[in-house]
Order: structure tokens, then C-alpha cells, then sequence
């Protein structure tokens, strides 16, 4: 029995042939440059067994049609890049196709890195912080007219500072008394404890809380015993050097409201109708006292009744 050594396609004898082994597989020539060779990107001929073969970016090409699509030189052995799935060699890049740098105004050659923005191109190493000209790179920077500042720059330039602490105040916080606070920071002076979201007033330019100003600060009602404040209902009434809430300024003996009317600032305060009602009630031991301190429409009256 002879030993078969034919070709794996056309099952052509192989003896005195030249053959490519394909995968343990003899393929004779013409089967192997129609069934594995590839394309020319620029030509569209077979690149044959024999051929020399260069490849860019999954496409391949004859040696002499790798070229530059603008001047025509070969590329083989020349840096090149790509415009549009065209080859283009480094010179008529930079020429007709590259960014020129803004900061150094020299072209950003293929291949190396660039940052962009707003239209502009930078190399890497020239997009630098206008405070403390280290280059910004891939980190978060904000514009300010012109020029461009990493973030800790431009808060330690722009940003408003807390009244409190003097670090920058980038987001957020609390406004009083056109001062600003980080939320954390705007505490009762009394008690510390953080402010922003709850109500509170002051005492001079010092915030307090309602607890803490009650008890500091705050007028006593004559008539409930506690604070004033300018929270809730927080109008009083003031006489004699005392302090009541409105709802709290009331007659002692029918508890009618006194606010915005007449009275009688006895020893206990009486509405008219109600000193009315005590003086035409009888003589009493201090009667006269009391009758001295009535209007006179009052007392005529309260002697006609005699």
C-alpha cells in the first residue's frame, strides 16, 4: 500500500510540489492563496503566499500599497497614523490634520496623549492649574474665565469660607447674617448643638437655640411663669415692667382678653365691665380706693346709684 499525499482541497497529488500545511492539513498552492490568503485594504487583490504582508488595526495590505493616502510614501518603515480609515504618514498629519497645543502651540503628535476641552487641545503635560501650574491630567478641574483650576485651588481662591472653621464651603450650607457656615458648623452658642433645619434666634450676633435663649435670654410671662420667645405666637404685652404673652393678658376674674382694651391696673387686673361689676356690688372696705382709679364716667355713675 503507497502512502497518499495529496493536497486537502482539490486532492491534487503533492509529490514535487511546494505545499502550506494548514493546520496538520497540505494545501497546494493555488487552494491555500484562494481559501486562507487575505485582502489588500488598498487594492483588492489577493496578498499571495509569497507576498510580503503588513497589517494595521484588522486590515492588511500589499507591501508596496501601504502607502500615505496624501504624499504616496510608504509607510513600511515610517511612523504613520490614520485619518478617516485612510493612512496617513506623521508629516502631512501634523501638516493638514493634527491639533496644535493652545498652551505651547506646537502639534500633538499622533499617538501621544492629549487632553480636550471646549474646543481647545492641550498636550498632557501643558494643561496645568493656573494656581499651582501642576498638570491637572485626568482630574476634576473647573473653568474661571480663561484659565483652569484644580478643585483645590479654586476653593481655596473663590469659595466662600464657614465662619466657623475657615475651610471652603463648596455646596450646601447655611447663610445668616450674610456670613456663611457649613451645615455641621452653625451650632448654639449655648449648647453646640447644629442649628441648620431648626428654628433659632440670637442674642446679639450669636445664634442660640429656642432652649438654650429661654433660658439665657428670654422675658418670663406674668401669667404662665415661662419664656418669651419670638417663636409660635410670639407677640406680648408690656406694662410696668412686666411681660405677658397676648393670650396670657387676660382679666383675673372673667379671663376676657385685655389686648387693645380698657382696664384697670389694680393689684389684679379687671376688665371695666367686671371693676363695674365689684364697685356697684356694694361698699367695701377699700371701695374708695378703688373707685379713686375709675374714669370719671365710671365714678359719676357709681355715685348716681347712691
Amino acid at each position: 500500500m503507497s502512502d497518499c499525499f495529496d493536497c486537502k482541497n482539490c486532492n491534487e497529488s503533492l509529490y514535487g510540489r511546494k505545499y502550506i500545511q494548514v493546520e496538520d492539513s497540505p494545501h497546494c498552492i493555488p487552494c491555500y492563496d484562494r481559501l486562507y490568503a487575505k485582502t489588500c485594504q488598498e487594492c483588492k487583490e489577493i496578498i499571495g503566499h509569497n507576498a510580503k504582508e503588513l497589517f494595521y488595526e484588522d486590515r492588511h495590505y500589499h507591501e508596496h500599497c501601504f502607502r500615505c493616502f496624501r504624499c504616496d510614501r510608504s509607510l513600511a518603515d515610517e511612523p504613520f497614523t490614520s485619518q478617516d480609515d485612510a493612512l496617513v504618514c506623521s508629516d502631512c498629519f501634523c501638516n493638514e490634520f493634527s491639533s496644535k497645543c493652545v498652551a505651547c502651540d506646537k502639534t500633538v503628535m499622533p499617538g501621544s496623549r492629549m487632553l480636550e476641552y471646549g474646543g481647545s487641545a492641550w498636550h498632557e503635560d501643558c494643561f496645568v492649574c493656573h494656581g499651582c501650574e501642576k498638570p491637572i491630567g485626568a482630574e476634576a478641574f473647573i473653568p474661571d474665565n480663561n484659565n483652569y483650576y484644580c478643585v483645590p485651588c479654586y476653593e481655596g481662591r473663590f469659595a466662600p469660607q464657614c465662619s466657623h472653621c475657615k475651610k471652603a464651603l463648596t455646596k450646601g450650607g447655611v447663610t445668616y447674617k450674610e456670613e456663611v457656615w457649613h451645615k455641621e458648623c452653625f451650632l448654639c452658642t449655648g449648647c453646640k448643638t447644629p442649628l441648620a433645619g431648626q428654628p433659632f434666634t440670637s442674642q446679639g450676633d450669636s445664634p442660640y437655640c429656642v432652649k438654650c435663649f429661654s433660658s439665657l435670654y428670654a422675658k418670663k410671662c406674668a401669667g404662665c411663669n415661662t419664656a418669651i420667645t419670638g417663636f409660635g405666637d410670639g407677640k406680648y404685652v408690656s406694662f410696668e415692667d412686666r411681660q405677658w404673652h397676648q393670650p396670657c393678658f387676660m382679666c383675673s376674674r372673667c379671663s376676657v382678653s385685655l389686648v387693645g382694651s380698657g382696664f384697670f391696673p389694680t393689684a389684679t387686673r379687671f376688665c371695666v365691665l367686671e371693676m363695674e361689676s365689684e364697685v356697684f356690688r356694694g361698699p367695701a372696705v377699700n371701695e374708695q380706693a378703688c373707685v379713686s382709679r375709675l374714669p370719671v364716667s365710671l365714678v359719676a355713675r357709681s355715685s348716681d346709684r347712691d
